[in-house]
């Protein structure tokens, strides 16, 4: 809870320090660092749904803090009818946070979220509790979260973490780490030569499957016991790899090691 304290000190006094107008500017500038399809500013602000939403957002944000509750959510409710990103009014985000496409996000009203955050579309920062006080999470600087992933509680995610597409996490992460599967597993350290200049990583493609590579070894040992006990394949006394998998749905899961049982001999 220490770091979900420090991230709210340095939320609040940066937005103590700079106007509305530069919070949106910033929001609309980051988009060129982390979105290539981007060309002018006059096309970012008409037509990406994620800018229209923060904007939105940081007025209402600027009301609920000054102790409005009815307009400030009614400003979060035309701006889920205009864009489908529902961000409540009470959450707390920082500088330079980009929605990429955006539809489906879903931010709490105790979400905190650090600066230079990317969020993809389908995203959830929820809650597990009726409980009021802290129930979402804690996003640090530069956090990168994959589309359709949920993080539920309020849980921390440190600093440059990585949360995989599709992911559901419900425990801290902690900071320079990627998370996937369901629950997420923490399964590497980001790596500096695979983010792009600005320090954000996007490279989705590299993150590792420890579902896939589990069962993966699981194959492997199956295929060594097998060459044991001197059979193949499936069907006891089966003479080749090959004497049911050819009509099993799974071969393409077990492929791989069809080449390497036939490179075993």
């Amino acid at each position: 809870m220490q770091a979900s304290v420090e991230i709210m000190d340095g939320l609040q006094a940066t937005d103590n320090a700079i106007s509305l107008m530069q919070h949106i500017r910033e929001d609309i500038a980051c988009v060129f660092q982390r979105d290539p399809a981007a060309r002018t500013r006059f096309e970012v602000i008409t037509t990406y749904p994620g800018i229209h939403a923060i904007i939105l957002y940081r007025m209402a944000n600027k009301l609920w803090r000054r102790g409005g509750r009815y307009f400030p959510r009614l400003i979060s409710y035309i701006a889920r009818i205009w864009t489908s990103i529902d961000i409540h009014p009470g959450a707390t985000i920082g500088q330079r946070f980009f929605i990429d496409h955006g539809t489906g996000v879903v931010i709490g009203e105790t979400a905190l979220v650090g600066n230079n955050v990317t969020l993809y579309h389908g995203v959830t920062l929820g809650g597990v509790s009726w409980n009021k006080g802290r129930r979402h999470p804690s996003l640090g600087d530069n956090v990168v979260v994959g589309a359709g992933a949920k993080i539920l509680g309020p849980i921390e995610i440190g600093e440059d973490a990585r949360v995989g597409a599709n992911s559901v996490v419900i425990a801290p992460v902690p900071a320079g780490k990627t998370v996937v599967g369901i629950p997420g597993k923490v399964v590497q350290s980001s790596q500096a030569n695979n983010k792009s200049s600005d320090g954000i990583d996007l490279n989705h493609h590299l993150i590792p499957d420890p579902v896939a590579e589990a069962v993966s070894c699981l194959l492997e040992r199956i295929r060594l016991l097998e060459q044991a006990v001197g059979t193949h394949g499936c069907i006891p006394g089966g003479e080749t790899a090959e004497d049911e998998c050819n009509h099993c749905d799974a071969v393409q899961v077990c492929e791989p090691v069809h080449i390497d049982f036939k490179g075993a001999g």
